[in-house]
Parts: structure tokens; sequence; C-alpha cells
């Protein structure tokens, strides 16, 4: 067993989350990578948080019905958004359409099993529970709940004197694929910038990279 079992008549304790940090449009967001959903959608109260001018965007959706567990779920529509994936080597980045739903409460965008197999998303349940993406096993993403999930600072104050940094200097820069782990700490501001400004990525694209 990777984990302690527990007490007689408290196995549901011993779930776990799904729930990872991504950036959408230059904000940090959540999203569970959910494999148990038939496809991929966002509530829209809290789309309107991470994407406030998300009406704007959204295309039409005909004849199709989509129902949870307990209710039937309205789709308002079809949002085409950009996940960024925060790593200290290299931040992944996907494209994904969402459905928008009018009665979803979740707290966060709900990655379904349709582009969890498109990008090819492989979760692994073993002691730290991870995630990769694509053909890259070695590439692995946290949890919320795991502490080696990375944080992505939010919409930092824009400065000149910083503009004319990260386009002058950050651009030229590149981070060393053996760092240890107390030197991704000390560096996690920095690498934080580069995600944050959508610097150093790797892009997917259906199966096709850059």
């Amino acid at each position: 067993m990777y984990r302690t079992k527990p007490a007689r008549g408290m196995g549901y304790t011993a779930g776990k989350s799904s729930i990872s940090i991504v950036m959408v449009d230059n904000q940090e967001g959540k999203v569970n990578l959910d494999t148990g959903a038939y496809c991929t959608c966002v509530g829209k109260s809290y789309l309107k948080t991470i994407v406030p001018d998300w009406q704007e965007k959204l295309m039409p959706i005909q004849g199709v019905k989509f129902s949870s567990a307990s209710e039937s779920m309205k789709p308002l529509g079809i949002i085409d958004l950009t996940l960024i994936f925060p790593h200290p080597s290299q931040c992944v980045r996907i494209k994904v359409e969402f459905v928008v739903m009018d009665n979803c409460t979740s707290n966060h965008l709900i990655l379904g099993n349709d582009y969890l197999s498109i990008y090819g998303i492989d979760i692994s349940n073993q002691k730290d529970r991870y995630f990769t993406i694509g053909d890259n096993k070695r590439q692995t993403f946290g949890f919320l709940n795991n502490k080696k999930q990375i944080t992505v600072i939010k919409n930092e104050e824009k400065s000149p004197e910083k503009e004319l940094f990260i386009s002058e200097k950050i651009k030229e820069a590149e981070f060393n694929q053996e760092l240890t782990e107390r030197m991704i700490q000390t560096f996690e501001d920095m690498i934080r910038r580069f995600c944050a400004y959508g610097l150093e990525f790797k892009h997917f694209d259906g199966f096709n990279h850059d």
C-alpha cells in the first residue's frame, strides 16, 4: 500500500482532490482534473472571476443536453481558453474549449476526460500524487494538496523598469533542467514571473509540439 489504510468506517477520508493551479488570461485560476466528467465545462460565476469579459468571447451551442449527477445543466455556450500549467523547468500551455454552464456552482474549471484524453494527461495516485501532460513522463505537476504544487502570483503592478527588464533580459534567460529542489525554491519568484508573462513555454496544439 502507498498510504496507511484508514480505520474501519473511515475509508472515505482517504480521498484527495485533483485540483491544480493554472494561469488563464494572466489570472491565477484553479482546474479540477475530473476523470469522471464526460465533458470539459465551467460555471458562469467562476468564469467571471478569471475572465470578466467572458460573454463577449462566447460561441453558440445548440441542441445539446448536459446533466450532472443531481440535475440537468443549462449550457450558455462555449468559450476557448488557454491554460498555462506552471513548472520550474518549463511551463506547459494547452488550448481548451469549455462549455459554460448557467447553473454550475463549482469554484474551479473542470477539465473532463475529453481533454484529458486529447492531451494525454495522466494522473498518478502514488504516495506523492502528481500528473503528467503528453509524452514527457519525467515532467510532473502537483495538486493543491501536494506540497510540491507551485503557486502562481496574480497580476503584478507593472512599471516601465520592470517591463524593460522583462522585454530585454528575462526573454534571454533559461533554467537548467537539473536544478535541485533548493535551487528551485530559491528562484521560485523568478519562475512564477516566467509563467505569468508567458515566456519559455512548451505549447501543445493537439499533439503538435512547437
